[in-house]
């Protein structure tokens, strides 16, 4: 099987299970403990607390461990909503993941006013439109560095200080979950008050993420308990993949230029070979402003989820929406977004390649997918 589908999810990256091990079986106290295997496993929460804010240009006191992408998104946004005095306004685009869009409904269905900004035919959203939207009781905005299905790269520090022009009391939030593999992510360069990772994205565990929340920022806790994560997000500590998220997030600082480099050239070929076998093919994003590692493409007259058992019958894993809405049962938030019809929607495929990809596998999939779908037209 050739996997092209690493927006989904990716395997770990070498050296990141030997580095959480150890939390799994000799260190695998409680952090909260006052024993000494409490203490080894509060001393390993905080160094990794410390690299990852290191790595994003933060404060240790900025991060929030969380049991993923999903869960930071809630917590950025209901989290800002719900503080102080509560039911502040929300700002968001249409063509986010749906932990913020879902989000935004629920805080919507609790009196909190809710805008869902529009908008262009490539998924990109106008600043314009982000200060229009923010008045005097937004409380938060949030805009994903790049979209999951297409890789579109929106401009976040453009957004930050269009939404702080309209209100300077705004806290502006970013799910960086699919960009932090390819792109140099810190919140200074980004201009944001609070940022979303997920581990699995880039090579750590599934089940582990983080939120940054610069300092000042006030946050009303989604889950209740014992007051970890000073207070912000209740529940016993996964040490073991805090451990081994940090250890990824390192690798991939380390691995980003290569990966760029292999990835990019890898693409290349494959929309090259794409293009040629399915001369009317559409690539749904602009190659200046979409990650490296994204092919998001119509291929007019095949339906998606017929294409789908064909490439895998063929050995491609690809997928046809993101992992939420792997099968294409519903038609994606995004495409329509976009402008898109719903038959055109239903024709589109998403390739994502990540950290093990060879420069050759762009021929390799191309061919894959003449060979699965050609016939079909």
């Amino acid at each position: 099987m050739l996997y092209l589908d690493h927006a989904a999810t990716t395997p770990m990256r070498p050296g990141v299970w030997e580095a959480m091990e150890p939390y799994a079986q000799d260190s695998f106290g409680n952090s909260s403990g006052s024993h000494g295997p409490g203490r080894r496993a509060k001393n390993a929460l905080e160094e990794a607390r410390e690299k990852a804010a290191e790595l994003l240009g933060a404060r240790p006191l900025e991060i929030i461990f969380t049991s993923g992408g999903t869960e930071a998104d809630n917590l950025a946004v209901a989290g800002a909503a719900l503080a102080g005095d509560g039911r502040g306004g929300v700002v968001t685009s249409a063509v986010e993941h749906e932990a913020i869009l879902e989000s935004a409904g629920f805080l919507s269905r609790l009196g909190c006013p809710v805008t869902v900004v529009g908008v262009d035919r490539w998924g990109f959203v106008d600043p314009e439109a982000i200060a229009e939207a923010v008045d005097g009781r937004t409380a938060v905005v949030s805009v994903m560095t790049a979209n999951n299905e297409t890789g579109a790269i929106q401009p976040v520090a453009k957004l930050a200080d269009a939404a702080r022009s309209a209100n300077p009391a705004v806290a502006v939030h970013t799910d960086a979950v699919q960009a932090f593999v390819s792109e140099e992510v810190t919140v200074d360069v980004l201009r944001v008050d609070m940022l979303s990772l997920a581990a699995h994205k880039f090579g750590g565990p599934q089940g582990v993420g983080l939120l940054y929340v610069r300092d000042g920022v006030r946050l009303e806790p989604v889950l209740h308990g014992g007051g970890q994560e000073f207070g912000r997000r209740s529940g016993t500590h996964n040490v073991m993949g805090a451990v081994g998220m940090v250890a990824a997030m390192e690798a991939t600082g380390a691995d980003r230029e290569r990966f760029r480099l292999t990835v990019g050239t890898a693409r290349e070929h494959f929309e090259s070979r794409l293009k040629q076998a399915f001369p009317d093919l559409e690539i749904n994003a602009p190659r200046d402003a979409r990650l490296v590692q994204h092919t998001h493409v119509r291929i007019p007259g095949i339906r998606n989820e017929t294409a789908l058992v064909r490439l895998d019958h063929v050995g491609l894993a690809a997928s046809a929406a993101s992992a939420c809405q792997s099968g294409a049962a519903t038609v994606s938030h995004v495409l329509t977004a976009m402008g898109l019809s719903p038959a055109h929607a239903r024709q589109c495929l998403r390739f994502t390649f990540g950290w093990p990809s060879r420069v050759e596998d762009g021929e390799i999939a191309a061919a894959l997918v003449g060979q699965a779908l050609v016939g079909l037209r």
